[in-house]
């Protein structure tokens, strides 16, 4: 217990936290009576999410509500990671793999529908950024995504297996996504097995019932 304290006892206690924070069956009794995103604002003003919308002035938007709510949950997992050390800094990574895979995705798609950078770069979501995003839309081929944007990141080893020399359409994202997205949840399950313990335990159930479903939805789509 003392060695575990040294690691693991700050970010347990930090967790404990947020979690006596989640908001209760009485609270989303009472946010359902709310007539407006305002009424939702005072309510939450008695709970840990107070101080999320303080700044905001009247009338809050449905946007604004999602965005500082995002907001907020990107800021405490940053602050959890940069606290982290292994195996929970790796396994953190590993969570915003999903959304780097997702915002690659879209962004390749709104290049591909000419949809404006900056409006699809607004999009992405903050987990799942990295520096080198917004030259997604120059590649025209998957050999040349891969050069010049992602051998540089976590997801360079997930996408040998997506390299050709075909140019990139609405099915080769699709095939791409979906060869990213099950090498990437075969790795992550790799490694939480490595870990062992309840992380294996209850990872390894929740992985693959995430890689059960996608393969369902591929063979409904298809």
């Amino acid at each position: 217990m003392l060695f575990f304290n040294i690691d693991d006892g700050y970010l347990e206690g930090l967790l404990r936290g947020y979690r006596a924070g989640i908001l209760t069956d009485a609270d989303y009794v009472n946010l359902r009576q709310c007539e407006s995103i305002d009424d939702m604002k005072m309510h939450l003003a008695g709970t840990d999410y107070g101080n999320f919308l303080q700044n905001e002035p009247s009338p809050i938007s449905s946007g604004t509500l999602q965005e500082k709510l995002t907001e907020k949950l990107v800021d405490e997992f940053n602050f959890l990671r940069s606290q982290a050390v292994e195996p929970l800094a790796t396994f953190m990574d590993y969570i915003t793999y999903k959304y780097m895979i997702d915002n690659i995705m879209l962004v390749l798609t709104g290049t591909l529908n000419n949809r404006d950078t900056n409006e699809l770069l607004e999009k992405c979501h903050p987990l799942g950024k990295f520096d080198s995003m917004a030259t997604l839309c120059i590649a025209s081929t998957a050999s040349e995504l891969y050069r010049m944007v992602l051998v540089d990141t976590p997801l360079g080893k997930y996408f040998s297996d997506c390299l050709s020399s075909q140019d990139l359409d609405e099915i080769n994202i699709e095939i791409i996504r979906n060869t990213l997205y099950k090498a990437y949840l075969e790795d992550f399950h790799s490694f939480c097995s490595k870990v062992g313990g309840s992380t294996a335990e209850v990872m390894s159930d929740i992985l693959e019932l995430e890689a059960d479903r996608r393969a369902i939805n591929i063979t409904l789509n298809s």
